[in-house]
């Protein structure tokens, strides 16, 4: 094992999600790896751009075959997957509606736009969303809320993870010693989703309070003032 985690980092100790993943893939081979992703599915915060990159390095020292971290990452990528699928089939669509129903500032109207989009773009929102951070997780959740047909959400998961693994299991295997250099990119990479994530939610909840103000403001007017705006409109008609 101690072998294994000095060639990883090239000579020096790895610690942390590095050295927890170099232990179960010297303990477990290719599985490991596997094991390793489905619990990057079920907790975002382990990151794959570490993982899949040390997967391949391991790979290209000969301790696993490459064909095999391709195959077992991503049958962890879809156990993973599946799990979330669950989760989210166990909420189910009433609960999901009776929390949006409570919460301040969301309307049932926007999950029903949700799930009308889902219903046209599911497919595709599953398979693009297994190739960005934080939400090649989340996607399945709303797919079992879906209750999407099985056959097609394995499709479409098994598809996209195996485009995502294979990209990142190849370029730990072909950089060696230096596989860390696609975790700094594919940080920016994450960096910027996130970035984009954060203005789009506050530039809902800006949109949704000033609709909530104007409506306010609307209801405190007296009811003359409205029926008298009502006759200015009507005499502009005429006139």
């Amino acid at each position: 094992m101690i072998g294994l985690m000095n060639a990883a980092s090239g000579g020096e100790p790895v610690g942390g999600i590095a050295g927890w993943a170099t232990d179960l893939m010297d303990r477990l081979g290719a599985p490991g790896a596997g094991l390793a992703i489905a619990l990057e599915n079920l907790f975002p915060p382990l990151p794959s751009e570490v993982i899949l990159p040390l997967a391949g390095f391991t790979a290209a020292q000969g301790r696993m075959s490459l064909t095999a971290a391709i195959v077992w990452t991503t049958l962890g990528s879809v156990a993973g997957a599946l799990a979330l699928y669950g989760i989210g089939a166990l909420i189910g669509r009433d609960r999901v509606r009776a929390i949006a129903a409570r919460l301040p500032l969301v309307k049932v109207e926007d999950l029903d736009r949700t799930e009308a989009w889902f219903a046209r773009h599911g497919g595709k929102a599953v398979f693009f969303g297994r190739m960005i951070p934080i939400f090649r997780s989340l996607i399945s959740v709303p797919a079992g809320v879906e209750r999407m047909r099985m056959s097609v959400f394995l499709a479409y998961t098994t598809l996209g993870s195996l485009l995502w693994n294979t990209a990142f299991v190849l370029a730990g295997y072909g950089l060696g010693d230096n596989w860390r250099t696609v975790e700094e990119y594919v940080g920016v990479y994450s960096k910027g989703v996130l970035a984009v994530v954060a203005v789009a939610a506050v530039a809902f909840l800006a949109v949704r309070i000033v609709k909530a103000r104007r409506a306010g403001a609307g209801e405190q007017r007296p009811a003359g003032v409205h029926r008298a705006e009502a006759r200015e409109r009507e005499r502009d008609r005429i006139y």
